[in-house]
C-alpha cells in the first residue's frame, strides 16, 4: 500500500502530509527522561530499544504521516573509523582521521556497527500503526559530512578551516560515496520508504564550489535512491539558489529553510517542497503560528507541499505549540 507522501506527490490525495525535522528530541519530557539516563549519545542512537521508542514518541503524541529514525548523520564517520564524541553544550568532538583505517573500512564491518540503526528502523515500521506512515531514514551530506570530519567540530559561527580539492578531501568523498549507499541500502532494506539527505551547511560554501562539493555528490546519492525505487528529500540549508540546486540534482523532493522567500520557491520550482516556517514561531504565542502556517500553506496551495519547518524543533519548545501546530494544519485541510 501506497504511503501518504507517496500518494501526495503523485496527486492522489489531497491531504497536506506534516512531520517536523527533529520531532523526537529534547522538547519532549518523554525523551528527556530517557536522555538523563543514557548520557553517551552514540551509543544512545545505537540502542535498538530506545532509539525506535524515541522515533515513536511524537508519532504517538501528535500523529505525524512520517517517522525519522532518532539517529545521528556522524554515525557514518563513527562506522568509518573516526571517534566521535558529543560534549554537553558544545556539541560534536571528532578525533583526527586515521587515513589507514578509512581506506581499509570493510563494508561487513561498516554494516555491523550501524546494524543497530537498520534494526530501529524495523522495529519502527513495526510499531507504526498505520501502513500508510512513512519511515524517514537520512544520511548527511558528503559536503557537510566532509566538514565535520576535517573540521572535527561544528562550523557555526564561521569557526572552520578552509581546505581545497586536494588528494584526501577527494579520497575522502569517494569514499563517503561508497559507504553512504551502503548505508542508505541497509535502511531501504529494512523499511525506510524515503531518504532524507541533509546537507546542513551547504550555505558555507561559494557558488563557484557548490558543483564539486554539493551539486554531483548529492545527486549520485539520488540516483542511487531512485535507481532503489524510494524518494529522496534534500536539504541544502541556507544555498542562495534553490532552483539551480534542483536543477543539478534533481531530487524527488526539496525541503527549504526560513530563509528563503516561499514565494519565489513556489514560482520556480516545479517538483514537491518541504518545509519552510521558522522554527522560533513555537516559541511565540498561538496567533502567531496559524498566522505563519496559514501563510506557507496558502502560498504552495496550488503545489504538492508537505508540511515541515525550516529546520529542526527547538530544545525550548513547548509541545503544546507543536500540538497546536498540527490542529492548524489539520484544520487547513479541512
Amino acid at each position: 500500500m501506497s504511503t501518504l507522501i507517496q500518494k501526495y506527490i503523485n496527486n492522489k490525495s489531497s491531504t497536506t502530509p506534516i512531520w517536523l525535522m527533529r520531532q523526537a528530541g529534547r522538547y519532549l519530557p518523554e525523551f528527556r527522561s530517557i536522555r538523563e539516563k543514557n548520557q553517551d549519545f552514540i551509543q544512545l542512537c545505537l540502542n535498538t530499544k530506545l532509539a525506535s521508542e524515541i522515533t515513536i514518541q511524537p508519532i504517538t503524541r501528535f500523529d505525524f504521516d512520517a517517522a525519522i529514525v532518532f539517529s545521528d548523520i556522524l554515525l557514518v564517520p563513527y562506522a568509518l573509523g573516526q571517534q566521535v564524541n558529543f560534549k554537553k553544550d558544545y556539541g560534536p568532538v571528532l578525533e583526527k582521521i586515521d587515513f589507514k583505517i578509512l581506506n581499509n573500512i570493510k563494508k561487513e564491518d561498516f554494516l555491523k556497527k550501524l546494524n543497530p540503526v537498520y534494526e530501529t528502523i524495523k522495529e519502527t515500521k513495526s510499531k507504526l500503526c498505520s501502513s500508510e506512515k512513512d519511515t524517514i531514514g537520512f544520511v548527511g551530506a558528503p559536503w557537510t559530512l566532509l566538514l565535520y570530519m576535517l573540521n572535527r567540530k561544528s562550523p557555526k559561527e564561521g569557526n572552520f578551516s578552509v581546505f581545497t580539492k586536494d588528494k584526501n578531501v577527494q579520497d575522502i568523498l569517494t569514499k563517503l560515496d561508497q559507504f553512504l549507499k551502503i548505508h542508505i541500502d541497509a535502511q531501504i532494506k529494512n523499511g525506510a520508504s524515503i531518504i532524507q539527505i541533509f546537507d546542513s551547511w551547504a550555505g558555507l560554501l561559494p557558488e563557484k564550489d557548490l558543483n564539486y562539493f554539493v551539486y554531483k555528490p548529492i545527486k549520485s546519492l539520488v540516483d542511487f535512491i531512485r535507481e532503489k525505487k524510494k524518494i529522496s528529500i534534500c536539504y541544502p540549508r541556507n544555498i542562495n539558489n534553490y532552483k539551480k540546486f534542483v536543477d543539478n540534482v534533481n531530487p524527488d523532493i526539496i525541503s527549504i529553510d526560513y530563509n528563503v522567500n516561499p514565494s519565489v520557491i513556489r514560482d520556480t520550482i516545479s517538483i514537491p517542497i518541504q518545509g519552510g516556517p521558522d522554527p522560533k514561531i513555537l516559541l511565540q504565542n498561538k496567533v502567531i503560528v496559524r498566522n505563519e502556517v496559514t501563510k506557507y500553506l496558502k502560498t504552495f496551495d496550488k503545489k504538492r507541499y508537505i508540511f515541515n519547518l525550516g529546520h529542526g524543533v527547538l530544545p525550548n519548545t513547548n509541545p503544546d505549540m507543536v500540538k497546536y501546530l498540527v490542529e492548524v494544519v489539520r484544520s487547513f485541510n479541512g
